[in-house]
């Protein structure tokens, strides 16, 4: 029955424009998980999330998570070993964003901070231990349950 429904944090036609960011789960033959740190200077600064960016005008996710980890992390992926996993769709207060997570299990290269952000390989039953920001928490609970 749709009484039963819990209340979304989605504001239906919120009047926020839509920001398209896409993300990777990035896991190791150990299982564990990469998360980069936000660096200061920048919007929620100091939580960790998962690697990716903006997706440009004109661009695919996955073509933006192939730049993204090239520029950011030094590392060679394909779009082929790109696997979409879930989606977050979080109002904040001056936009509201759609993040389509993939998960990858095989690059090329050694992960390397390329713009002095710190990262973790964590294991997916710690990721609580380190504050995310809200549009993550639901990502990371389908994470722990499909890992």
């Amino acid at each position: 029955m749709i009484d039963d429904c819990p209340e979304p944090n989605v504001k239906i036609d919120a009047g926020l424009p839509t920001v398209l960011v896409a993300a990777i789960a990035l896991i190791d033959v150990d299982g564990r998980v990469l998360i980069a740190q936000r660096p200061e200077g920048k919007a929620m600064a100091g939580l960790w999330e998962f690697p990716g960016g903006k997706v440009e005008e004109g661009e695919l996710p996955e073509a933006a998570l192939i730049r993204e980890c090239k520029e950011e992390l030094d590392i060679d992926i394909t779009a082929a070993c790109l696997a979409p996993f879930a989606f977050a769709s979080h109002s904040y207060e001056k936009f509201h964003l759609l993040m389509p997570l993939y998960l990858c299990r095989k690059w090329e290269g050694l992960v390397r901070g390329m713009e002095g952000q710190a990262f973790r390989w964590v294991k997916i039953r710690d990721l609580g231990e380190y504050p995310m920001p809200p549009a993550d928490d639901p990502l990371v609970a389908m994470l722990r349950d499909f890992l």
